[in-house]
């Protein structure tokens, strides 16, 4: 028989644990919400085009230097507007660094918001939750990731996850915070599948998506058919919650396990050597590489973490002094590698057909400052910082919002977190008073009331 713990830890009649059977809390019932998404559906609240697109989002964890990258500022003294040149670009709207050149060849497919802010404290896990959420985490409400709400309110697509985080979570970044990379309030059924693992890695695989040795697939099956035999006659147990959540974790895992197209879908093998080389044999690059055959198959929203703390390894994070990362690094290291795999993912769905109907965002949870520091690098900024869009419905190469003349504030169209969030959810279908069922059970709405999409984005 089966145990579930309070944890969600299954165990089988052979004691055998299989990491809590896939995780069954974590992997979440995957989209077993069609009877939400057709009440929406039936009450007008979903555009059935924008449903079917999918959503990849870039989180450039550590926050990159928008003085250095993206919103430059040639004719500002030299401690403002840093080593680096602008170089024109294939867009007539904007120029950008030039440690981007593949960016500028393909800036005619994305759009940069230069006026992004916020006014919380300057660390990373605050601009991390509302980024990702809307929300700020206060008063013991957390809000859920886009990408777990949006699974909530449209189901899966697929035998895959509907929501999926790559190549892991968030790890520490010091505040001690939750990163808003969870489902929140609405339950961990609905948490994200993470994978857990380096894609790049030369023995990559994905273990959680294996029957476990000690079972095979003909026992799975028997175990199934032993279950549901067994729910059958536990009518009372079988009508709690606890067993609904139970029984949907269990199919998830069981059908993710079963599955030739999940497991298809997560093996970079069937890729050209050409085609991985090209998004770069790093974390980074194969990570582009995996959102792209995700969404492919089906998945709605695919989160890629650039880098998973600001500790110990080089990011955006260029402080300047160890353990952080100094502008010289960005330059050499950081930059080459995430030019290489976003100009290669804008690319790969461009040329596949598929740019129109997935939606990829790149965000960062604040800026750096305009000066640099006395250690040679710039610390954190929330007062503006710049973030960008492609497909999905965006027009390409232009500019929305601007900042003064040190990239310090907004001078013009100021766009806070909540209208990131807004952006995402309009463009894959979901009504802006769409309401989700919140702390308490009373109704939360999936933004705060009379948030708006950045409409100049979209054609």
């Amino acid at each position: 028989m089966f145990k579930f713990s309070g944890q969600g830890s299954v165990t089988t009649c052979d004691g055998v644990t299989r990491r809590d059977f896939l995780q069954a809390g974590a992997l979440g019932a995957i989209g077993l919400t069609m009877p939400a998404f057709a009440k929406l559906k039936a009450e007008g609240r979903v555009d059935p085009k924008k449903s079917n697109k999918a959503c990849i989002m870039i989180f450039n964890l550590g926050a990159p230097s928008q003085q250095d990258l993206w919103d430059m500022k040639p004719d500002a003294p030299s401690e403002i507007r840093g080593p680096f040149k602008p170089i024109r670009t294939k867009s007539d709207a904007f120029e950008i660094s030039e440690i981007l050149p593949l960016h500028a060849k393909i800036a005619d497919k994305f759009s940069l918001v230069r006026s992004c802010y916020h006014t919380a404290a300057a660390v990373h896990d605050t601009g991390h939750q509302m980024m990702q959420t809307g929300r700020l985490f206060t008063g013991g409400v957390n809000t859920p990731h886009v990408g777990s709400a949006l699974e909530f309110l449209q189901g899966r697509r697929s035998d895959l996850p509907a929501h999926i985080i790559l190549p892991e979570t968030m790890g520490p970044t010091g505040g001690n915070m939750p990163h808003g990379q969870d489902a929140g309030f609405l339950g961990k059924s609905y948490d994200p599948f993470v994978l857990n693992s380096d894609p790049s890695a030369a023995d990559f695989r994905v273990p959680d998506l294996l029957p476990p040795k000690e079972i095979s697939e003909v026992r799975l099956d028997r175990r199934r058919q032993m279950r549901e035999l067994v729910d059958s006659s536990v009518k009372n147990f079988e009508a709690s919650e606890q067993a609904k959540l139970m029984d949907s974790n269990f199919e998830a895992a069981y059908r993710i396990m079963t599955s030739t197209q999940a497991r298809e879908a997560f093996d970079l093998t069937k890729e050209p050597t050409k085609v991985r080389e090209r998004y770069g044999m790093n974390r980074f690059g194969q990570s582009c590489l995996l959102a792209r055959r995700l969404v492919e198959r089906g998945v709605r929203f695919v989160t890629v973490n650039t880098f998973i703390t600001v500790f110990g390894e080089i990011t955006w994070d260029i402080h300047g002094s160890k353990p952080f990362t100094s502008i010289e690094g960005m330059r050499d290291i950081v930059a080459p590698m995430y030019d290489q795999g976003y100009s290669a993912l804008i690319e790969d769905l461009f040329q596949r057909g598929m740019l129109d109907d997935t939606m990829v965002t790149c965000l960062a949870e604040f800026g750096r400052t305009p000066k640099i520091n006395p250690a040679g690098g710039r610390d954190h900024w929330p007062n503006c910082w710049t973030v960008n869009f492609a497909g999905g419905g965006v027009k390409g190469g232009h500019v929305v919002g601007k900042s003064d003349d040190i990239g310090g504030y907004p001078t013009e169209r100021p766009v806070a977190p909540k209208e990131i969030v807004a952006t995402i959810y309009q463009a894959l279908g979901v009504d802006l008073t769409t309401e989700l069922p919140g702390p308490q059970g009373r109704p939360y709405p999936v933004v705060d009331f009379g948030t708006q999409a950045i409409k100049e984005l979209f054609a």
